[in-house]
């Protein structure tokens, strides 16, 4: 029995622990937050939790062998550097930290105690992201040349992070996951409307070694709620509707091709191919769950989590690049030098 514990019981915390408390194996001992209200209301669901607004309570307390963070991002490297001190496996909700110097020492401290560290990179679990993957590996819809992700809404507006923060770790992770490839390049658009100081409109675009080209759309801003990505291959296209209750994926039998060659200008013309639409079954299973199981699953066996610490730097480096082109009125950053941007 692994015994875990929850920090943070605001908007997303409670969906951790429900699906935390229906797993096999797993024993949600004690759960933490600055509002006693929440806690009250927590108890008033779950009696047999020990609640705590002081989260030292559930460091020092050695029957508790996990923890769990969902609060808000500058307090994320503070409890996980704390969790991991005390010997506590650490799920950490993304994005991992607020800089690549932060996530490297959580790293380096789960190495050296040998423990599981994991970030809630909550959409790579979702079958039909996991589904997309197994399409475009198997080499259906050709060379992936261009994804376009939009993730939309009004609101939730953060104090803390802008809204590229917030809300594009979720499409990076999905588009590092489906093209087991990490960009060369960032650049990054965006202003405040209703924060002065917090963009709440962002555009990031990334370009990789191999053909592929992408670019996220993030707002707190819009009337509607979008949650959709776009994947061109020079074979067939992929469209993911997050919002779609069953169809979720839909590979489009579409594309454009240039003539092999052509004597003069009239003779050149591009062929364009308008083939079916079809949806590929997806089973219906709650991506959370699946992300706590694994979770578990890991501490269990020592084996790296598919959302280990190590991919939570490498979403937080593309971030910080974001950021310094941002700040640098929309120049390419090489993800590697992303670091400048805290001397600059």
């Amino acid at each position: 029995m692994i015994n875990v514990a929850l920090i943070g019981c605001g908007y997303w915390g409670p969906n951790l622990l429900r699906n935390l408390l229906s797993l096999p194996g797993c024993n949600v001992k004690s759960i933490c937050d600055l509002c006693n209200e929440r806690l009250i209301h927590m108890k008033n669901l779950y009696n047999d939790l020990i609640i705590t607004s002081d989260c030292s309570q559930i460091m020092d307390d050695d029957e508790i062998d996990a923890v769990i963070i969902a609060t808000p991002v500058r307090t994320h490297f503070e409890l996980a550097i704390q969790s991991l001190m005390k010997g506590k496996h650490t799920f950490i909700e993304k994005p991992l930290a607020r800089s690549t110097e932060e996530c490297n020492i959580l790293i380096d401290e789960a190495k050296q105690r040998n423990l599981t560290l994991m970030v809630g990179h909550t959409f790579i679990y979702t079958p039909p992201v996991r589904k997309m993957k197994d399409i475009i590996e198997s080499g259906e819809i050709g060379e992936v040349i261009y994804i376009s992700s939009r993730r939309l809404n009004l609101g939730l507006f953060q104090k803390d992070i802008n809204v590229a923060w917030d809300l594009a770790p979720h499409d990076l992770s999905i588009i590092l996951y489906i093209l087991g490839e990490n960009p060369k390049t960032v650049s990054c658009q965006g202003k405040a409307h209703i924060n002065p100081k917090i963009e709440d409109v962002t555009n990031i675009t990334l370009t990789f070694n191999s053909r592929g080209y992408a670019s996220i759309q993030s707002s707190w801003i819009d009337p509607r709620k979008v949650r959709d990505m776009t994947v061109v291959g020079t074979k067939k296209m992929i469209v993911y509707d997050d919002l779609e209750p069953l169809e979720k994926i839909k590979i489009y039998d579409r594309g454009v091709s240039v003539p092999p060659h052509s004597d003069t200008f009239a003779q050149f013309q591009y062929s364009y191919h308008y083939g079916d639409v079809y949806s590929p079954y997806v089973k219906q299973e709650e991506p959370l769950r699946i992300e706590c199981n694994h979770f578990l699953d890991c501490i269990r066996s020592g084996k790296p989590s598919e959302s280990s610490g190590e991919k939570g730097l490498e979403v937080v480096k593309i971030l910080e690049a974001a950021s310094k082109s941002l700040k640098n009125s929309n120049v390419s950053v090489s993800v590697n030098d992303s670091l400048e941007l805290r001397a600059s």
